[in-house]
This record gives structure tokens, C-alpha cells and sequence, in this order.
């Protein structure tokens, strides 16, 4: 006997705007069906830029108004993982917000290491706002020349 199946357009939009999220590493907007979340996501994620050079690779992670106690820094397995929280500011009530746009909360950014990062030279500052990642290369990766002679 066959059986009918709903369909709901908004389900799919729903999930397709997820699978977007998450590949461009932004945390999924709406909570997935029947109201419940599919997965753990943080309210909110910092920016980064990540670049390399000869020596190291450098994570830039903007964290405007968050203090250095109330981020956390590991490396495990292969993983370079910076969570946090920005909290919101305390409500008076004398001041009236006319508009709240900034992300407050909890955030979580992961990222795999690549296989020539030296992992156990791994270090961080934290300096206006900016927490800066520095990865060392590996001895191994780092590009030697070698000299051809001819006879």
C-alpha cells in the first residue's frame, strides 16, 4: 500500500540554508524540525583570517569587547578549537536600546590543522580585540634548497 507524504517547502529551504551555513562555517540560523535543534551551534561566531607564510600559519579571530579570561584556546587531535563568550552589557534602567545588531554569547570555531603544523609549538595573544594563532611549521615541511653539483 503506498502512503502519502506532506510536503513542506519551508522544511527544505530550511535545511538547505543549514547545509550552506555550515559549509561556509556559520552557525545554522533556525532550529531544524519540530522545533528542536539538529545540533549544538553557538549563538555566534567570530571572524577569522587565516594565512601563511615560509614559518607558520596565522589565525586572526576578531573578538571585539571579549576579555582574555573568557576565552579558551585547545589543540587536540588535530584540532585547533577557540571558544569564548561575550557578554551582553548589564541592562540599566535609565538607557533605552533602540537597536541591538552585535552578537552576545557563547561561540565555538573549529578548525583542522594541517599535517605539517607542528602542534605542540602552538601559540596565541590577545591584544585590541585581535586573538592571533601562531602555527609553527614543522621542521619537516619547511622547503630546504639542495644544491645540484655537476662532475
Amino acid at each position: 500500500m503506498n502512503s502519502l507524504m506532506r510536503w513542506d517547502p519551508f522544511k527544505e529551504m530550511d535545511e538547505t540554508q543549514n547545509r550552506l551555513a555550515r559549509f561556509l562555517g556559520l552557525t545554522p540560523g533556525r532550529p531544524g524540525s519540530g522545533g528542536q535543534e539538529a545540533m549544538t551551534v553557538t549563538e555566534w561566531a567570530p571572524r577569522v583570517d587565516i594565512a601563511e607564510d615560509d614559518k607558520e600559519w596565522l589565525v586572526k579571530a576578531d573578538l571585539p569587547e571579549v576579555k582574555k579570561e573568557d576565552v579558551k584556546l585547545t589543540v587536540e587531535n588535530g584540532v585547533l578549537t577557540i571558544t569564548g563568550e561575550r557578554k551582553f552589557e548589564k541592562e540599566e534602567k535609565s538607557k533605552k536600546y533602540h537597536r541591538i545588531e552585535r552578537a552576545y554569547g557563547n561561540f565555538l570555531r573549529s578548525f583542522t590543522l594541517p599535517d605539517a603544523a607542528d602542534a605542540a609549538k602552538v601559540t596565541a595573544e590577545f591584544k585590541d580585540g585581535v586573538l592571533k594563532v601562531h602555527l609553527p611549521k614543522s621542521e619537516i615541511a619547511k622547503p630546504k634548497s639542495i644544491e645540484v653539483k655537476v662532475a
